[in-house]
């Protein structure tokens, strides 16, 4: 908690008490980030070593890794106030929350690139790559990002916050 406690010295009054009422929004966009990062540093070391010219295969695996890294970390420590429900069934609902929101992911890349047909030949290479970023990396993982938030917190941790719990969250925070 010493890193909490040296940000909330930082941080005025009227903001701090907006960060802890949605502290577990910001740890989940937080657990979020790591994944992302984990994702594509996994990616692309996986491609650019071991899984040379296997893009797909590099991808799932580092996908694979990435959403394992975010269950520990939202079920230890973005959700932790949450539960009700047994270890495997969590997970269970877990990975498959995952797997709908990687679908969802996928859905603006699709539209973009077989709808709108924003591929070569009919665009240039640099349109290509910058409408499968927008779709995809953009668009999708913003899609996936609020599935994600609402089925967390309706299905795989559907326990609310206890009180006592945000209660002492304020009091650590400031001590």
């Amino acid at each position: 908690m010493f890193l909490a406690q040296i940000v909330a010295a930082c941080v005025p009054s009227r903001m701090l008490s907006v960060f802890v009422r949605n502290a577990e929004l910001l740890k989940f966009l937080t657990v979020g980030a790591i994944a992302f990062v984990t994702t594509l540093v996994l990616f692309f070391g996986l491609k650019w070593t071991v899984l040379d010219g296997k893009p797909v295969t590099a991808n799932v695996v580092a996908v694979l890794i990435a959403t394992v890294v975010s269950y520990v970390l939202n079920r230890e420590w973005a959700f932790t106030a949450r539960g009700g429900r047994e270890r495997r069934h969590e997970a269970a609902l877990f990975f498959l929350v995952a797997g709908i929101g990687m679908v969802i992911n996928q859905l603006p890349l699709a539209v973009s690139s077989y709808l709108f047909q924003l591929r070569t030949p009919h665009v240039s290479v640099l349109v290509e790559n910058i409408a499968d970023f927008v779709s995809a990396t953009i668009i999708g993982t913003l899609l996936a990002t609020v599935f994600r938030w609402w089925a967390m917190r309706k299905f795989v941790f559907p326990q609310p916050a206890q009180p006592e719990l945000a209660d002492q969250q304020v009091s650590e925070t400031r001590a």
